[in-house]
């Protein structure tokens, strides 16, 4: 009996090929084991279960017991191959087997051997650094009582009261300036027709605090309560709803109160307003959530330096296909975001050229440490659980009251949506584990430290 034979036609960097050849003989004899199989399944007219000739068999069903063993047999031979060879693919193989109709019939019905070649890209060998020579310094910043009083300022201006502008706080009576809130009613129209979600009742504008899309809460200074206007706005390239992006909308705008922003008192009364017993509760929280959010400040910032030391660390090379793969994702989203927001690469100050050189090299590095970090989990046993994803999924539930179930039924029925869920936690306990090995060492900064370059983007996978 012939072996089957497999020879190697190609090594180019990261890619290989191998021409495979399948005695039909071989083929022949793990069809007929399917078929003995099949004999006590199959219930045929004429024959009592289980008694079907196999030869009968072949005639009915031999071509498509052919076509299932010749797909099985790809399958094992190219896993025994690459499991021989140690390899660990990039990609999913490229099997091109015979398309001329004689060909394929005669492997069909067991006249022919089955020939095919298989392409394929591999993951390099990656030689892990010692993470016990890492250094990374931790930026730390103290939270003051002036970050705490600023704080809550802040919390005073977003909730501070308004109150009916008085009529005689101009000869002309109560006008809306920049500042106030305007109570309005409008009917939303493009070339005369209204539109779906174009109109509202009752919706109160603070005019300059741009919740509403441009030139829209300018054109209501000056207006008086009952008085109507006709607003004429265009949709941004980039508005949510591709229907109205880019349009020219008129909206016949009636106000009905006209209200002025008055001084917040920050006492025990307004820190009840929040929900909270005292202004000293108030303070409370507000060092709380400062705490918490310096040190999401920070550990993004150890993040990205840990990030940058695995990339000086790690120098490979990364499989093509999948750093192709890589700079096409983002490309695509920058090319979709500049055309809908109407920018050129000029007014970025680069060329096309330029920035594809640019994302190339974020491609290449992406898809690197999404190697090294991949390796550096499997060799260390980290992994994450479903339990961990889970809660990730409730917490993505919680950010979307209302619609907590449509969340949580999206994320259980998308393998992928979960998946990219699951990525984050992975990098971040595999950033853990190194963080664990590596000499940390706290230095204090300021805030203004803190937070600078922090739209560096320097992300890994």
């Amino acid at each position: 009996m012939d072996a089957m034979q497999v020879t190697e036609t190609l090594v180019e960097g990261l890619k290989h090929e191998f021409q495979i050849s399948v005695p039909a003989s071989d083929l022949d004899a793990k069809a007929d084991v399917k078929l003995v199989e099949l004999k006590d399944k199959v219930k045929l007219n004429g024959f009592r279960p289980g008694k079907v000739p196999v030869s009968h068999l072949k005639k009915v069903y031999g071509r498509s017991v052919m076509a299932e063993t010749i797909d099985q047999t790809i399958r094992d031979t190219n896993t025994q191959i690459f499991t021989e060879r140690g390899f660990r693919l990039a990609t999913e193989p490229k099997i091109s087997m015979p398309t001329e109709a004689k060909e394929v019939e005669d492997i069909l019905s067991g006249k022919s051997d089955l020939t095919y070649t298989v392409s394929i890209e591999v993951v390099p060998a990656i030689a892990l650094a010692d993470f016990k020579s890492f250094t990374v310094e931790k930026p730390v910043v103290e939270v003051t009582d002036a970050d705490v009083d600023e704080a809550i300022k802040r919390i005073a201006d977003q909730n501070r009261p308004y109150a009916a502008k008085p009529e005689d706080a101009k000869p002309e009576g109560a006008k809306a300036e920049t500042g106030d809130r305007v109570t309005i009613s409008f009917k939303g129209s493009i070339d005369g027709v209204p539109f779906e979600g174009g109109t509202g009742e009752g919706i109160q504008v603070v005019i300059g605090a741009g919740q509403f899309i441009p030139g829209f809460e300018e054109q209501l200074i000056g207006i008086a309560a009952n008085e109507t206007r006709t607003l004429k706005v265009s949709f941004p390239k980039n508005y949510a709803s591709e229907k109205l992006a880019g349009q020219a909308a008129e909206f016949e705008t009636t106000a009905t109160a006209i209200e002025s922003p008055q001084d917040s008192v920050v006492d025990d009364e307004f820190a009840k307003t929040l929900g909270l017993e005292s202004l000293d509760k108030l303070k409370e929280a507000a060092r709380e959530r400062l705490v918490a959010e310096f040190a999401g400040a920070t550990r993004q910032k150890v993040k990205r330096m840990l990030l940058d030391r695995l990339d000086e660390a790690h120098r490979f090379e990364a499989p093509p296909s999948l750093v192709e793969e890589e700079f096409n994702l983002m490309w695509n989203s920058i090319k979709a975001e500049m055309e809908s927001g109407g920018k050129t690469f000029a007014d970025e100050g680069t060329t096309e050229e330029a920035a594809k050189e640019e994302y190339q090299k974020i491609a290449d590095r992406r898809v690197r440490l999404g190697l090294v970090l991949s390796e550096i989990g499997e060799k260390n046993k980290i992994t994450v659980t479903d339990d961990e994803v889970s809660r990730a999924v409730i917490e993505r539930a919680r950010q979307m009251p209302g619609r907590e179930k449509e969340v949580w039924d999206y994320y259980r029925s998308n393998a992928n949506a979960l998946a990219q869920l699951r990525a984050p936690i992975y990098e971040d306990k595999v950033v853990d584990f190194i963080l664990e090995l590596a000499n940390v060492t706290e230095k204090k900064v300021t805030r203004e430290d803190l937070y600078k370059d922090d739209d560096a983007e320097k992300s890994a996978a």
